[in-house]
């Protein structure tokens, strides 16, 4: 048999056998295959190797003079978490194999065994390690690219919602995420998946307003080869790739009524039929849907059915803007400039002067937590200091920029045209925002086109 092996790994092997002569074959035989081999005779070696070495292999003979090997697989995966534990044995039995798959084990090979059957072994467990080495050299850079989410606050209503959403996260309910733009509700829907009893399964997004309405028919419920033009080949779509899993349904105010009929009946009876395809298919996902738009008004305007709301409305997370929990303004920042420091190569920007400080915590975010990204990144790339300072934030976010509040030194126009752009940033409706402010529709509308809200 050709050896392969050296060509896809070079491994680290543990092999535990009280046998000298298994020990030294399996030692010259792998060794020769330019693998790294400790042999050892008993758990005790094999434990002490073990919390002091690297391995991606140990050959775990079940029988250890009066030891079990059985027992030694779980203690060597606790120090080595990425081993893999392949059970040699001449007491091969069904029963045997099936209690060390149940311990944990990667494999199993009954003695006698020949070198050909070694290497083959050996030879799949290298092209694994091969493949958990490049996801986690991908998950590294992925780190390195994105901003490490942390779902954690100091505000009291921030934690109130994370809390709920911890809470509901161990159900199946769908949830109905709602929050201004940029403030965080694809971190949150990836939380609550994170935290439910689905997380061993997939994670999927859909932007609704990012396609047409017959692309996203597409998407979500996948097609059938031939069922429309440019269709080469069968799709399973969205739902199917998230069998088991969450999917997630970004800015659904803006799907098309000729598909909400359609999710609708996935949530109701937990079927739904591919473009082009006449079979029926079972759909288990968990749906999560976000919005930063007046459902209510839109139901009213009859663009959103109002059955379909009401099915997505079971649980409603709400996200306060970042202006509503200012005390998470200056940990975000701070942790955004440590990231994109390191990504941007400035490690001499340390931090923020304390007027930039004091502006990060004034300002109103009107684009939350999105907006305070691009601006710390914005100044780092400007900064050539150890500290950002106010002048490296963008112009319209400086503090001449900022809203007024009762009592600052400025006009009253100033201060009641920031009045009213706070209040329908904070409301879900014009109609609730005429209510807060007192004055009827019209006057508003007048309002606002005078102020240029």
């Amino acid at each position: 048999m050709k050896n392969t092996v050296s060509k896809v790994a070079s491994l680290f092997i543990l092999v535990i056998d009280d046998e000298p002569n298994i020990r030294k074959t399996l030692g010259i035989s792998l060794e020769a295959e330019g693998h790294n081999v400790v042999a050892v005779a008993n758990a005790r070696d094999a434990l002490e190797e073990a919390g002091h070495g690297y391995f991606d292999l140990a050959l775990v003979d079940l029988r250890l003079g009066t030891e079990s090997g059985m027992e030694l697989i779980p203690k060597l995966q606790a120090l080595c978490p990425w081993i893999k534990c392949v059970v040699i044995t001449a007491y091969a039995s069904i029963d045997s194999a099936v209690e060390a798959m149940r311990k944990g084990a990667f494999d199993y090979l009954p003695k006698p065994f020949t070198h050909d059957q070694v290497s083959v072994l050996v030879n799949k467990v290298a092209e694994v390690r091969t493949l958990e080495q490049k996801i986690a050299a991908l998950q590294e850079r992925l780190n390195e690219s994105v901003p490490e989410a942390v779902v954690e606050s100091r505000s009291p209503v921030m934690q109130r919602t994370l809390a709920l959403a911890r809470q509901v996260a161990e159900s199946d309910a769908t949830i109905l995420i709602r929050g201004e733009s940029g403030t965080g509700k694809t971190l949150i829907a990836n939380a609550i998946h994170s935290w439910s009893k689905r997380s061993s399964k997939s994670f999927g997004t859909v932007s609704c307003p990012s396609l047409t309405a017959e692309l996203l028919e597409s998407e979500l419920f996948g097609h059938a080869k031939g069922s429309f033009t440019g269709a080469l080949r069968d799709y399973p779509g969205r739902i199917s790739a998230c069998e088991g899993g969450t999917l997630f349904l970004d800015e659904i105010g803006d799907l098309p009524l000729s598909i909400q009929a359609k999710l609708l009946r996935v949530l109701q009876e937990k079927v739904y039929e591919r473009v082009g395809e006449l079979g029926t298919r079972k759909a288990n996902v968990r749906i999560i849907a976000a919005t930063s738009v007046d459902l209510e008004g839109a139901i009213k305007a009859g663009r959103f059915r109002e059955d379909l709301f009401y099915r997505l409305d079971v649980v409603e997370v709400v996200i306060p803007p970042l202006r509503d929990r200012r005390e998470d303004i200056l940990p975000i920042a701070e942790g955004l400039l440590a990231f994109f420091a390191r990504q941007n190569h400035r490690g001499q920007v340390l931090g923020f002067t304390n007027e930039a400080s004091e502006f990060l915590l004034d300002y109103e975010w009107p684009g939350n937590v999105r907006e305070l990204r691009n601006a710390i990144e914005r100044a780092v790339l400007l900064c050539r200091e150890e500290r950002v300072g106010i002048h490296h934030f963008p112009h319209k976010a400086r503090p001449s920029e900022r809203i007024p509040g009762a009592g600052d030194l400025v006009t009253m126009e100033e201060l009641e045209r920031a009045h009213i752009r706070r209040v329908l940033s904070s409301t879900k409706s014009i109609d609730e925002a005429c209510r807060i402010l007192g004055m009827d529709s019209v006057t508003l509308w007048r309002k606002r086109k005078k102020y240029g809200l």
